[in-house]
């Protein structure tokens, strides 16, 4: 780096992309790796001019050239004359172009040129072994230069001392910048040396003392590593060849090997083998979702190459819907960081602050949605890299009868009118949207523009659910039903298809309940309730009731039996609820009712056959403890399961073998008093809650098995064949005609009336990279949900030819798979990743900072959520 006019760090940004142009390092690689990859891949930098130095001996410094023979004792002294002045790009003949030519390069080329050759090498059909070969660490390293401007003789006085470097720096500079060989040429592209003679010139008009001021300049040296190890194959005749690579020859004799099929792999921790561009992100706290978008985005072709460009010149720091850039260069440099070879682990810790800065959404460390922080970030990219400074005023026209295509092509214009970036280059594309009113038949045609496509999963929408019903009066008994109801509909939905599973004449109603230990835990009676309040594991009640215009009170009964229990070694009878809670209507309470009556008339249905009950009287239970104990007043009255019924008086009458019945408080958790036949009930609110206790003879009349039985919703642990849906068919779903919500009205022109009119939405121009997000969260007033459906989606051949509605003149709609966002567990938690291409057959599972290599057989699951395609180039 030069020590000349470096601009000082500054809040403002103007100054902060000059200065990040600036601090750019000089790197010095052979000039054949340069030029393979500038001409296969032509970029901004080829319109730059390239300024061509010979190295001779002839020091300006004063004396004759130092040599390195005396083991590396002496300083390197040389002189760069300037040969060529103003040569373009790719004028250099290939044959003129010897081992001993180099390059210098600013860090956005050698990026760009380092990533070509990363990619050609992955393309290469014969390369099976990425890890193979070496380029860590140590092939790039440091050397310092002490130049002076020479105007007389237009060159630069070249000193490279040995304090200024470390031994081994120095050493190999020692070799690399050898005079005693083939001649030393060295083409400036970086444009470094240009500003070296220009500023000299201008310092030389102030001050005659200035000519001879030294300046530092460090190159990276880059592709001369004493570390690159050759590769060798046998020849025919058994001797060693090089393979696929170009040699420079340095100190006479050794060879120092760097070419195309050379492998960008680097050296991690602790040995671990990976790639150019395989490097993980450090979750800082939850932010797995940031970390799976971002590495995503920094393996999408287009942007690679334009952040690994001069990106900081298209910044619009005049957008007011921007951020000034510093999304833009904050995403810029981690997108450099993970590209930087040799890179570790890198944590994002500035991009997850300038995010958190403009998106308060995602401060802290609370989990978010991958596709919520991409659709942020396309959008915030965009808007601080518009091209666009003043946007015009476009208003938006209706078709109203013109040709699509004009009307399209209008839209388009108008949107790149005012949004021009490479995002919208890359990522943005068009759809037609068509809306018909109901009552007038008016239509209405719209072109909008698009940045990734939300679709739905049309898997199964409905769920099964398991009840029990009970008989209105204890005529019958109680029947198990199965209904079919909106996964994600409401209790009305399911009192809907209860009352047509059942039948229901008009003089009866329907309550449904959900019964827990053999009590009623809540009553299902709000119509609006998300039915994703129902569990699989609950167990719900239906009771038929008669209709009551006076909407009388409703009367509950819980069931509780003697059961011998040891307690403390000892055998002890104890209370114990069992059974179905059963309910009835209190109608005409004004003449009375007689509670006993009520109740066992709802256990008729319950009672067992009378050859059954004989049979059951010959083979008597042994009670003669029980009955004791029920006779002496020696049993525990409190309950010790759930429903924890407990006595409120210090003493009741003993328990004894007749049937007696207990008023309870609302919650049925205590007992408030005994209900006696001369004694009338005192009903104080809508619901009156019985607790009947039963002695073990009388009992036995009845099945309280069958009493007792009651299914599960959904029985737990059933496994469920996953559902499997086509891509194809996600994208008709999206596409179809459909009525648009009650709170989606749209404002009929012509009946000048909200309606809710029929929409239908067309693909009309598909983008270079189509981003495309599966819905898998749906979100109501109680819960969120997601969606487990397997989506089959192509890996090499998604084709959208058939969806599109308009050509406009492209050739091809066939897609590529290259990266998934995926995401695993449940809402409001889980865990995302990504899925990365990595050219080839090769794929890699991006687990934050866990960088590991996976089968592509491997990479569809039922956990994609967010799939990035890009457009494959028709073969002509």
């Amino acid at each position: 780096m030069s020590v000349v006019a470096s601009p000082e760090e500054s809040p403002d940004s103007t100054q902060r992309i000059d200065s990040f142009n600036g601090e750019q390092s000089v790197y010095f690689v052979p000039f054949r790796w340069w030029k393979d990859a500038q001409e296969s891949t032509p970029s901004e930098s080829a319109d730059k001019r390239e300024v061509l130095y010979t190295a001779t001996t002839g020091s300006s410094y004063g004396g004759p050239m130092k040599l390195i023979n005396n083991i590396f004792n002496s300083d390197i002294l040389f002189d760069l004359r300037r040969e060529g002045d103003g040569l373009q790009n790719g004028e250099t003949g290939e044959a003129s172009v010897s081992g001993r030519d180099f390059a210098l390069v600013s860090s956005d080329m050698w990026l760009q040129a380092l990533k070509w050759h990363h990619d050609d090498k992955n393309n290469e059909k014969s390369v099976k072994n990425l890890s193979a070969g070496g380029v860590d660490r140590g092939d790039v390293y440091p050397v310092q230069l002490r130049l002076s401007v020479v105007q007389e003789t237009n060159s630069l006085a070249v000193k490279i001392c040995k304090k200024d470097n470390s031994v081994e720096c120095f050493r190999r500079a020692c070799k690399i910048f050898s005079l005693d060989s083939e001649q030393l040429r060295i083409w400036d592209i970086s444009g470094k040396t240009t500003l070296f003679f220009e500023n000299d010139l201008n310092n030389s008009k102030d001050c005659q003392q200035q000519t001879d001021q030294e300046m530092l300049l460090e190159l990276q040296i880059y592709g001369l590593s004493d570390s690159i190890k050759l590769k060798e194959s046998k020849k025919e005749d058994g001797t060693t060849q090089q393979t696929n690579g170009i040699t420079n020859g340095v100190n006479g004799g050794t060879m120092f090997r760097f070419g195309r099929s050379n492998s960008l792999s680097f050296l991690g921790k602790a040995g671990e083998a990976g790639t150019l561009g395989l490097t993980g992100l450090q979750n800082l706290g939850n932010t797995c979702f940031m970390n799976s978008s971002l590495q995503c985005l920094a393996h999408t072709p287009k942007l690679v190459d334009f952040f690994l460009g001069e990106y900081s010149r298209e910044i619009n720091l005049e957008n007011p819907l921007g951020m000034k850039g510093e999304i833009a260069l904050a995403f810029g440099d981690l997108l450099r960081s993970l590209w930087a070879p040799g890179a570790s682990t890198v944590a994002p810790r500035t991009f997850k602050a300038k995010l958190a800065r403009f998106a308060p959404q995602f401060t802290g460390f609370n989990q978010h949605d991958s596709q919520e922080l991409l659709a942020f970030l396309l959008d915030g990219l965009h808007e601080d890299l518009n091209r666009v400074k003043n946007k015009p005023y476009v208003e938006a026209k209706d078709g109203d009868g013109r040709p699509d295509e004009e009307v399209a092509d209008e839209y388009w214009r108008n949107h790149v009118a005012r949004n021009d970036s490479i995002i919208v280059d890359v990522c943005q594309g068009q759809y037609k949207s068509t809306l018909v009113c109901p009552i007038c038949k008016k239509v209405s045609v719209m072109f909008d523009p698009f940045m990734y496509l939300s679709l739905p999963l049309p898997c199964t929408s409905m769920r099964t659910m398991d009840l029990t019903v009970m008989s209105p009066d204890g005529g019958s008994l109680p029947v198990s039903l199965t209904v079919n109801v909106p996964k994600f509909g409401k209790f009305e939905d399911l009192q809907k298809a209860l009352v047509t599973a059942c039948s229901l004449p008009d003089d009866e109603t329907l309550l449904v309940t959900e019964v827990y230990n053999n009590r009623i835990l809540r009553f299902l009676e709000e119509p609006t309730d998300s039915l994703t309040l129902i569990r699989d594991g609950d167990k719900l009640v239906v009771y038929r009731l008669k209709k009551d215009a006076d909407n009388s009170p409703l009367i509950v009964f819980m069931h509780q039996k003697l059961e011998e229990q040891l307690i403390l070694g000892k055998s002890s009878p104890t209370w114990k609820a069992f059974g179905i809670p059963l309910v009835s209507r209190l109608s005409d309470v004004e003449n009375g009712f007689d509670v006993e009556n009520m109740y066992l008339k709802l256990l008729s249905s319950f009672k067992m056959p009378t050859e059954l009950f004989t049979e059951n009287l010959e083979n008597p239970v042994e009670e003669e403890a029980i009955d004791k104990a029920v006779t002496d007043g020696t049993t525990s009255i409190e309950d010790t399961n759930s429903t924890n019924v407990k006595e409120t008086t210090e003493s009741l009458p003993n328990p004894d073998p007749v049937l007696r019945l207990y008023l309870t408080d609302d919650r049925g958790s205590s007992i408030e008093s005994e209900i006696l036949k001369e004694k009338p009930v005192n009903i104080k609110s809508k619901r009156l809650n019985v607790l009947a206790r039963w002695p073990v003879k009388e009992l036995d009349v009845y099945d309280t098995c069958l009493l007792s039985s009651l299914p599960e919703v959904s029985k737990f642990g059933t496994k469920r064949p996953q559902e499997t849906v086509s891509l194809y068919k996600c994208l008709e779903a999206f596409l179809k005609e459909e009525p648009l919500g009650p709170d989606d009205m749209w404002y009929c022109p012509g009946c000048k009336e909200h309606r809710q009119a029929i929409k239908k939405l067309d693909l009309w121009r598909l983008p270079e990279i189509l981003v495309i997000h599966l819905k898998r969260f749906s979100y109501s007033r109680f819960m969120k949900n997601k969606l487990e459906a397997y989506v089959d989606f192509p890996i090499d051949g998604l084709d959208l030819s058939t969806y599109i509605s308009y050509t406009n003149g492209q050739t091809t709609y066939r897609y590529m798979l290259y990266a998934i966002s995926n995401h695993y567990g449940s809402m409001g938690g889980g865990h995302y990743t990504a899925y990365v291409h990595h050219g080839g057959d090769r794929w890699y599972d991006f687990d934050d900072s866990h960088v590991n290599q996976i089968s592509q057989e491997k990479i569809k699951t039922s956990a994609a959520y967010v799939l990035f395609y890009k457009r494959l180039v028709e073969n002509k």
